[in-house]
């Protein structure tokens, strides 16, 4: 196996409770624990990812009172809150990896985080020889999207399972695949 599967921030602040809900969140963290049942042994390391900010502090300028929703965001995602943790519904028991991106400072990308151990997405894929990732999680404009960019910009094959993300906006969420697309990943759909 040289596949990996990155599931990018499923966690219950961008699920339709959380502070920057996103509308069918719930349904994809749903889609993606049946896609793990039947397919995580398809993947040599399956590596999900949290955003994971402080509380104390606006993160690097990542928090504001007044957000612009394009660079500034409500507070969200803060560590160790239920905000942070995984989806309700995302059954994480064939998670290899546990990456932690933010911290301190504004980040989208999957490649950003750390493990509580000190490894990096590029470390971990460099240590199992891994070039071909495939991409689920929420949301495909904003971190979906930083984070199979990253993956091609490290020149790994990219594939996003475009049944197994979740939005923001349909039309930024459209333009995201098209860009992730025309910089050489593959869109497909899920055998789920």
């Amino acid at each position: 196996m040289t596949r990996a599967l990155f599931i990018v921030d499923v966690q219950n602040d961008f699920t339709e409770r959380g502070a920057l809900g996103v509308e069918g969140g719930d349904a994809v963290a749903e889609r993606i624990s049946r896609y793990l049942d039947a397919h995580a042994d398809e993947y040599a390391l399956v590596v999900a990812s949290r955003d994971w900010h402080n509380g104390d502090d606006d993160n690097g300028g990542h928090f504001s009172t007044e957000p612009d929703f394009v660079d500034t965001w409500p507070v969200h995602c803060v560590g160790g809150t239920y905000g942070a943790a995984y989806d309700d519904v995302f059954d994480t028991t064939r998670v290899t990896h546990h990456l932690k991106k933010g911290q301190g400072k504004p980040a989208y990308s999957l490649f950003e985080g750390v493990s509580d151990d000190g490894e990096t997405a590029a470390g971990i894929l460099d240590a199992h020889g891994i070039r071909d990732i495939d991409v689920v999680g929420i949301a495909t404009d904003y971190c979906v999207r930083a984070s199979a960019l990253d993956a091609l910009a490290a020149g790994r094959r990219v594939r996003v399972l475009t049944d197994l993300v979740a939005g923001v906006h349909p039309v930024s969420s459209e333009a995201a695949l098209t860009e992730i697309a025309a910089a050489g990943a593959e869109l497909a759909v899920s055998e789920d």
